[in-house]
This record gives C-alpha cells, structure tokens and sequence, in this order.
C-alpha cells in the first residue's frame, strides 16, 4: 500500500503543474486585455461590459455544465476547454498582428474563454477526488487556494512588463504556450470516469436528459440539508462580501483619500494574505470536521471586512490590516467547502454539485453590486463593508450551533477516495 503514496503524488501533479501554467497565461491575458481596452476605450461602460462577458457563462451555462462534466470523460473536457481556448486566444493574437482589432472582437473572445473555463473548472476539481487520497484533499484545496494567491499576487506587475516589452499579441501568444503545457500531460494521464448512477424511473443516467441531470444535482443538494445550507452560506458572503471588495477603488479615493499607490497596497495586502491562508490550510490541513474550518474562515472574513469598514478616514494602515485578514482567511473559508463536495460527494454528481453551488455564489456578485453601489452613493463606501462584514462574522460563528451544519461531513451518499482504496483513485496510472 505504501507504494500507492507516491504513485498517486506524481500522477496528480503532474497534471497540477500543467493547469498551473494555463492559469497563469489565462491571468495574463485577461490583464492585457483589460489594459487594451483601458487604453483603447478609456471607458467604464465597455469595462463593466467586459466583466459582465466573463461573468455570464458560469452563471447560465455552470449547472448544464455540470451535468456534462458528470456524464462525459473529464480528461477529454479539460484538453477540449483548454485547446479551445488556445484557439480563441490564437485568432485574436492573429487580429492583433494585423491591427484589426476591435472591442466586439475582445467581447467574443472574453465569452469563449469564460465558457471553457465553466467546463474546465467543475471538470478538474471532480476529477481531484479521482486522484487525490480522502484525507490529502484539503491540503490540495489549500495549494489550489494558495496559487490562486500567488497569481493575483504575480500576474498583474508580470503582465504590465510583458506589455511594456510585447505587442498585445506576443503576450497572448504565451498563453497559447502554457495551455499546451497543460494539454500535454492529459495526453498521457488516465483519470478514472465514476460509473453512471441509475435514475429514479430505473434509466441509466446516460440516458437521461441534461434538464433531467441538472435536476438530480438539485435534488441531491436539497436532500441533504448541511449541504444546502452550506451553499446559502457561500451565497451570503459572495452577496455581501464581493461587492464590499469591488468597492475597494472608490473606497481608497473617498474614504482613504488614497490615489493609485494606496490601492496598489491594498491589493497587495489581500493577494499576500490569500498566499498565507492557502500555506497554512495546505500545511495544516484544517480541523477534522473540515466545515470547522471553513465557519472559522467565514468568520474571519467577516471580521477582515469589519476592520475595513473601522478605518478611521485618511488612514491606511488598518484598513490594510483588514484587507489581510480577510485575504488569509479566503481560503481557509473555500478550500474545505471543495474538500467537503470532493470526499463526500458520489463521483458521478460531484461535477453538478460543484457547478450549481458555484453558479449560485456567482449569481448572488452581480445582485450584490447592484445594492451595494446605490448604498455607498447615498451613505458612504464604508458602511458596506461594516454590513457585510457584521453578517459574515455573525453567520459564521452561528454555524457552529446548527447541527445540520456541524455535521455535514456524516451524510454519507457515496464515500470518496480513501487513502488506499475504495474509489478509483487507486487505479489511477500513467498510460503505458
């Protein structure tokens, strides 16, 4: 059995380092393009326009993609997501080149990437528990949260020198390079496909319609109560915490009195404190109820915003403090959330349970802003911060006293990986 260890080790992260490298690309590239469009346009409609592009796909498209994911062979969906949007990315570096570049086209191609991207998410974090022991996914979930951390740290001052020594086109061109990297190791790497469960009227779940497959990943959700509310929770912090941060821009200029060098500092401040967060969920590992954990970050979180929302006017330094602590605690809140679904989860759903909680939380950002926006206007850009920060802090601690929540983790439908058997993770080789 102990030779499983290592096996399962250079198997996943041989794939790991690869998405590594896309993800990269992918954060260069959506850095230049806003900066073309910046440059180009100089206007906020056509930038809210272009984050709307990117935003869109996952909320209509995640539950169905989902339901693909969970009927197809996920290997096959990543090398298909990652090469169509190489594609995409080489027909607009050919525009570039050409200088026949223009706004609708960087609409398009933001669309295209942003649908891979719903396809290829829910595929590679399903296709985890295939390859990765129970007891280690929350330690991966820390790592993904700590990259995450670490390109929002890299990817914008890497992106701003790459365009000051390439054209738009050699900078998407690199992203062409590392999504090849990470097409090549699926080539030769084998992930298990989780059999088809059987559907209520007795069909074989291939047979069944996609609505009927959406519905099923619905069901199951509402089937299991902790789950459900779980996902309210995630909902929450995205309605009120996502908006609060946006804010941050407007926050620094009206409340800090800042200009672009204090902004800077406050990104930074979040992008290092998501890098600590990850290293420490990924060394640590968490609580052994991993829904401990994430309460613990949903309430640090609140309590980040709640800091932020204190600062006293024109100074800086709590408010960084603030935006820290919420960055450390980022990943501590999402990455046992992805161990949970992962290890408890039945393989064959885990693409739809995973797709339908993150379409939610997604759908909740833009509803979010809508409200947020006016109150900061009427009130002041604080106070947002102080709302959601308060709930979040509130909700999370209160999470500790329902037992539904609490004991998520002992609602068993279909165990996951073990550290040597019982899924097909054991099974996970390199083709020969």
């Amino acid at each position: 059995m102990t030779q499983e260890r290592p096996r399962w080790r250079l198997v996943f992260f041989t794939v790991w380092t690869g998405q590594a490298f896309s993800l990269l690309g992918s954060q260069l590239v959506q850095f230049s393009l806003v900066w073309w469009l910046t440059r180009s346009t100089g206007s906020a409609t056509i930038l809210a326009t272009a984050t709307l592009m990117t935003l869109l796909p996952g909320i209509l498209l995640g539950p169905f993609a989902g339901a693909c994911v969970d009927r197809w062979d996920r290997r096959l969906v990543m090398m298909v997501a990652d090469g169509s949007i190489a594609l995409a990315t080489l027909g607009l570096a050919v525009l570039s080149a050409v200088e026949a570049l223009h706004v609708w086209h960087i609409y398009a191609i933001m669309m295209i990437r942003a649908i891979g991207s719903t396809f290829h998410w829910p595929a590679m974090q399903a296709s985890t528990s295939l390859m990765v022991p129970k007891k280690q996914l929350s330690r991966v979930a820390g790592l993904n949260q700590t990259l995450s951390g670490a390109l929002n740290v890299a990817a914008p001052p890497l992106g701003a020198l790459l365009i000051s020594l390439l054209p738009l086109h050699g900078v998407l061109m690199i992203d062409v390079g590392t999504a090849l990297l990470a097409i090549l190791p699926l080539t030769w790497v084998r992930i298990p496909r989780p059999e088809r469960a059987v559907t209520a009227d007795g069909q074989a779940g291939c047979k069944a319609s996609l609505w009927q497959d959406v519905l099923e990943g619905l069901r199951y959700m509402r089937g299991w109560p902790g789950l459900f509310w779980v996902g309210i929770v995630a909902v929450l912090v995205s309605l009120l915490l996502n908006p609060a941060f946006a804010l941050v821009p407007i926050f620094v200029v009206r409340h800090l009195g800042g200009q672009a060098l204090q902004l800077g500092w406050m990104e930074s401040a979040w992008g290092f404190g998501i890098v600590l967060g990850g290293l420490i969920l990924s060394a640590w590992g968490g609580f052994r109820r991993r829904v401990r954990t994430a309460l613990m970050g949903v309430a640090g979180l609140g309590l980040g915003a709640l800091l932020v929302g204190l600062t006293p006017r024109g100074v800086l330094w709590p408010a960084l403090v603030g935006t820290f602590l919420a960055g450390a605690m980022y990943p501590i809140a999402n990455g046992p959330v992805f161990a949970i679904v992962q290890a408890a989860v039945a393989p064959q759903m885990q693409g739809r349970v995973l797709t339908l909680l993150n379409s939610a939380a997604a759908a909740a950002a833009p509803l979010g802003l809508l409200i947020a926006g006016p109150v900061a206007d009427l009130l002041d850009v604080n106070i947002w911060f102080l709302i959601g920060g308060a709930v979040c802090l509130l909700v999370g601690l209160a999470g500790f006293f329902v037992p539904m929540i609490v004991h998520i983790e002992d609602h068993v439908y279909s165990p996951g990986v073990d550290e040597h058997e019982a899924s097909p993770a054991a099974d996970t080789e390199v083709k020969q």
